[in-house]
């Protein structure tokens, strides 16, 4: 009797610690504000890829849909931008665009993915092309793996200058080191501050 008790009793406690630690290993990994900083650093420059895929889309689109335009992580994985775009003769142009990220990693430590029913959002409004300013917002969640494992959700902001492309008068880049990138990285109960500029 002793014997059977001692048996159901162990298997109680294990079945315990296993569900303690099933809970745990749904906690994001993001524990400090470092943490966050770090998943937002491993996102830094798929954002500049993003706006500049954003700008590619615009220059070839020949109606209000601005094709999948692709670039690929510096480690693995991809980045695919598309959306629409205001049609018409005015100079301002306003861009409404999804981010598409599939095992994305910069860096080889972080990868990130985002989830089909809801894609982050991507919008730019170009001002007086070519030569004008540029403002525009980024903001979703993105899927983590890797050294940190969760999510981390942008709500960025962003403003700059345009200039007309040296290689085709008629297409329209951003002004580099014109870009100015602030807002937050939240992670967990997280949030670091991102202020950079491109």
């Amino acid at each position: 009797m002793r014997t059977f008790h001692l048996v159901v009793l162990t298997s109680v406690l294990l079945a315990a610690c296993g569900g303690s630690g099933d809970d745990a290993s749904k906690q994001p990994a993001v524990k400090s504000t470092a943490d966050a900083e770090r998943a937002y650093v491993g996102l830094d420059a798929s954002i500049d890829k993003a706006i500049t895929l954003g700008f590619d889309g615009f220059n070839a689109a020949t109606n209000a849909n601005i094709a999948p335009q692709v670039a690929n992580g510096d480690d693995k994985g991809t980045l695919t931008v598309s959306g629409q775009v205001d049609q018409g003769t005015s100079s301002n142009k306003t861009m409404h665009l999804t981010e598409v990220l599939s095992t994305y990693s910069d860096d080889g430590q972080l990868a990130y993915a985002t989830d089909d029913a809801a894609l982050p959002l991507l919008e730019l409004k170009l001002t007086k092309v070519p030569t004008g300013t540029l403002d525009g917002t980024l903001g979703g969640s993105f899927k983590m793996d890797g050294a940190l494992k969760g999510s981390v959700t942008l709500a960025l902001t962003f403003s700059g200058e345009l200039q007309a492309s040296a290689d085709d008068p008629t297409k329209v880049e951003r002004k580099p080191n014109t870009t100015h990138i602030t807002g937050t990285a939240t992670s967990g109960d997280d949030t670091y501050t991102v202020d950079v500029m491109r």
